[in-house]
């Protein structure tokens, strides 16, 4: 259990929690604590109040899955930092390896910056196909990520998230009940996972971020049609934006779909803001809520639903990034940057046919 004096700042990053950057109340007044009790819970209205807080949580000491048939996820070890040419630009926060949070005002790009983000979100969903080729049973996590981050540094990119308030590795992969921000380590995959690749690349000062769940060997039909349901929610949650609409619709259209087939919605984890910073304004939330705000023409954001066959509480390792389900059930999530034009929305981490 941590308290909330202890929180790290990098913490604060890629969660809801990341409008705690913004917030002048100081945290001992945004989370209240029992000694004694294992939760911490937020002393926020609206978005924030039937949120469980997962920053606190440690990981039950699970041994098995609900379903029995797989091994409970454990880390391995992690291989030396990976090293950037100095010719390759870097994203600021590399410099001082604090993750900075979500930054105020939306990404609106001019015709140039369009251009640059078109670039850089090809790139990632390249990176993205090229990793998602490599899944097979034998194959280190660890291993993934070296073969993303040679290709990203041969193209003239910076890989995201490597060094984002330390974050060790040039992507995440995210196993099984592995929610999000899994480290790529020495674990082998084995036949029947699932794996989610998360990649973002950092070209001409420009971040374009994606992720997709891939099967490894023979998948149980119960996890493919998670990863279906996943990937059709997010494609459902695209097809509603266009200027002018209610940024809360991307929520409902998830949760919806999710209803239909009884999977839980992640409460914990948003879809941002993405351009010229890698976490801007807006918080794109996938359930549903009650947040104002709407599309602007030429904003890029991202929309990153994850979904679960049992508990949606997130539980996070004691390596502070890897997040897992509470009660060890599988987890799928689908990611991509969109830009909003005249005609709705033009999805720029998509691979050209």
């Amino acid at each position: 259990m941590v308290g909330a004096s202890s929180l790290h700042p990098r913490l604060l990053s890629s969660f809801v929690g990341d409008r705690l950057a913004q917030s002048r109340q100081p945290l001992a007044q945004l989370f209240h604590y029992n000694p004694g009790r294992k939760h911490i819970s937020m002393q926020l209205s609206r978005t924030f109040s039937g949120l469980t807080n997962i920053l606190f949580n440690r990981r039950n000491n699970l041994d098995e899955v609900p379903d029995g048939k797989r091994k409970c996820l454990r880390p391995g070890k992690l291989s030396p930092r990976r090293p950037v040419p100095n010719h390759i630009k870097k994203p600021p926060y590399v410099k001082t390896r604090m993750a900075p949070g979500i930054a105020s005002g939306p990404e609106v790009h001019d015709l140039k910056g369009i251009e640059h983000m078109r670039a850089s979100g090809r790139l990632a969903a390249q990176v993205l196909n090229y990793a998602g080729t490599l899944v097979k049973p034998g194959i280190t996590t660890d291993e993934i990520d070296e073969a993303v981050h040679q290709m990203i540094i041969d193209n003239g990119a910076y890989p995201s998230p490597l060094g984002y308030g330390g974050f060790p590795k040039s992507v995440c992969t995210s196993v099984n009940e592995c929610i999000c921000h899994g480290i790529p380590d020495s674990r082998p995959l084995e036949d029947g996972d699932i794996i989610n690749i998360d990649v973002t690349v950092y070209l001409n000062g420009y971040h374009g971020d994606t992720s997709a769940t891939f099967f490894c060997g023979d998948v149980s039909e119960k996890a493919r049609n998670l990863v279906k349901v996943t990937k059709e929610s997010l494609d459902k949650a695209i097809s509603i934006c266009a200027p002018g609409v209610e940024f809360k619709k991307i929520g409902k259209t998830i949760h919806d779909h999710a209803d239909k087939f009884s999977y839980g919605v992640v409460r914990q984890f948003v879809g941002h803001g993405v351009g010229r910073v890698f976490h801007a304004d807006p918080v794109v939330l996938h359930f549903r809520n009650n947040d104002g705000g709407r599309m602007v023409l030429n904003q890029t954001f991202t929309i990153e639903p994850m979904l679960t066959i049992g508990s949606i509480n997130p539980v996070m390792w004691d390596d502070d990034w890897t997040v897992v389900t509470e009660d060890g059930s599988l987890s799928a999530q689908f990611e991509h940057t969109i830009l909003i034009t005249e005609d709705g929305a033009e999805i720029l981490t998509q691979c050209e046919a």
